[in-house]
């Protein structure tokens, strides 16, 4: 699990004990199996990334909703694949490519549902620019309706490897990927995807996309 759980699991533990000594068995049993659930959602499995400079991985599980060129407000000559987190997906953020991060740019805003395409543009996020050797890559942090907590764990200058943890929105969320538009994006709208897995996007023939959230 990630460190983030700590303060839920305290509260839910201090909860469950109170309502063990205070109240009917049911409640502290229902505040018991909430924590738990609480806890199923901060976990962080490992996870075999596979390391190839042609390749770009999945930055979160999920389920990709939108796929743009040129999406409004990116660079020029880019593409954008969006993928919706549901509350049941794992929520760690992972580099989809090697590089360093140049830039990271925190923007408050609304918290209207994840999986609507304005919540790219609307909702509060956290913009983590990256230069590698394929060009300029973005992955885009993006709160939901119910996510309120983004957490980034790295810095401007950071060198990340391929499929290396940077980051962790607490609770249904969105993460946008900006690739070059010279590279190829295989995967379509509707598809699974597996954060540090599923190959997305690839320049030069590369193997199909693969994985299941788990």
């Amino acid at each position: 699990m990630v460190k983030e759980v700590w303060p839920y699991l305290t509260a839910g533990a201090i909860l469950t004990l109170v309502l063990a000594l205070t109240a009917p068995i049911g409640l502290a049993a229902a505040a018991a199996a909430l924590t738990l659930a609480v806890a199923s959602f901060f976990r962080d499995p490992r996870r075999e990334v596979p390391v190839d400079p042609r390749l770009v991985l999945s930055p979160a599980d999920g389920r990709v909703v939108c796929i743009k060129p040129d999406p409004q407000g990116s660079p020029a000559g880019t593409k954008c694949i969006s993928i919706f987190l549901s509350v049941f997906n794992v929520h760690v953020n992972r580099s989809p490519v090697a590089g360093r991060i140049t830039g990271i740019d925190y923007t408050p805003g609304s918290f209207i549902p994840a999986f609507r395409e304005k919540a790219s543009e609307l909702n509060e996020q956290n913009h983590i620019a990256m230069q590698t050797d394929n060009g300029p890559f973005a992955v885009k942090q993006i709160a939901g309706l119910i996510a309120r907590r983004i957490r980034c764990w790295k810095s401007p200058g950071d060198e990340v490897g391929q499929g290396e943890k940077i980051g962790f929105i607490t609770f249904g969320s969105r993460v946008d990927l900006y690739v070059p538009s010279d590279i190829d994006v295989l995967v379509k709208v509707g598809d699974k995807v597996r954060g540090g897995l599923t190959v997305v996007a690839a320049r030069g023939r590369a193997p199909s996309p693969r994985g299941t959230p788990s």
